[in-house]
């Protein structure tokens, strides 16, 4: 690993270790009711579309941090790898989750897939993490290669294209979504953002909260991500925008626009299944 990503990475996992009972207060557009019920409802959807031959399924849950989708993908029955650079988190995991049978826990290096065996799971899931990775190109293609054939990659909670545009539709939305506007200069008064601006000075990626960012502003690249999945013999199953509900949102101004603007993407991929060797002519 090249010496920033070993100091962004060990940073990142300090910060996790520090916050990491915290983080599901800190995350309303996560852990709120109506983002929960899409999330189960999508999985659910992803899992339908395995085509593997397993009788008992293993999902792997990338940057599992609280345990989000892991909870939803034992709810559905599926054996889950949870798997986090923070040892906290894992912790956390485990103990929510010391119920369940269908669970086991894996610290990952935050770089790269090394310790997880090709052709393993039936599943990889990843939400609201790509944008923390520095390679997340790079993980992708690691993601589909320890799928099965036939497996599923689910790449969730990540922005879009029309979230960076911001129509006039969606600007119309955040103005009058908020039921209490965000008071903007409250920030002035915290000590933590000037050392926050600070720290993003010496290490542009950061954030408040430790995670490494692919760009300052989180802007992956979609079209990249199709392509490689394409390239890496995968066939898209469902590409879905859709805006998200966060915690504090006038519930009927959400519905209201629902279905008039987005700001997310969804997209669910299946590693082609092995073409059967046709037979030599001549």
């Amino acid at each position: 690993m090249k010496r920033t990503t070993v100091s962004q990475i060990r940073h990142n996992i300090k910060v996790y270790d520090r916050i990491y009972d915290k983080y599901e207060k800190m995350h309303g557009d996560t852990f709120n009711p109506i983002e929960q019920e899409r999330l189960h409802k999508k999985l659910e959807q992803a899992i339908k579309s395995i085509k593997t031959n397993s009788s008992n399924k293993i999902a792997l849950d990338y940057g599992c941090g609280s345990g989000n989708l892991t909870k939803h993908l034992i709810e559905l029955g599926i054996h889950t790898v949870a798997a986090d650079t923070s040892k906290k988190f894992l912790d956390l995991v485990a103990k929510k989750y010391s119920h369940a049978s269908r669970l086991d826990v894996l610290e990952i290096n935050g770089q790269s897939l090394s310790n997880v065996k090709n052709g393993h799971f039936d599943l990889v899931a990843t939400y609201s993490v790509l944008h923390h990775v520095p390679d997340y190109l790079g993980i992708i293609k690691e993601m589909v290669q320890a799928l099965k054939p036939g497996g599923i990659i689910y790449l969730d909670h990540e922005k879009n294209e029309s979230y960076w545009n911001k129509d006039e539709q969606y600007l119309e939305f955040l103005r009058l979504a908020w039921l209490t506007p965000p008071k903007k200069w409250k920030k002035y008064l915290k000590l933590s953002n000037y050392l926050f601006k600070l720290r993003r000075i010496i290490h542009p990626r950061y954030t408040s909260e430790g995670d490494i960012h692919t760009f300052p502003d989180d802007h992956i690249e979609w079209d990249k991500i199709e392509n490689l999945l394409t390239t890496q013999g995968c066939e898209i199953v469902l590409k879905e925008d859709y805006l998200l509900y966060k915690r504090g949102y006038s519930i009927e101004i959400y519905q209201e626009y629902n279905n008039k603007c987005n700001d997310m993407r969804l997209l669910i991929a299946r590693k082609k299944c092995s073409s059967p060797k046709m037979p030599k002519t001549g």
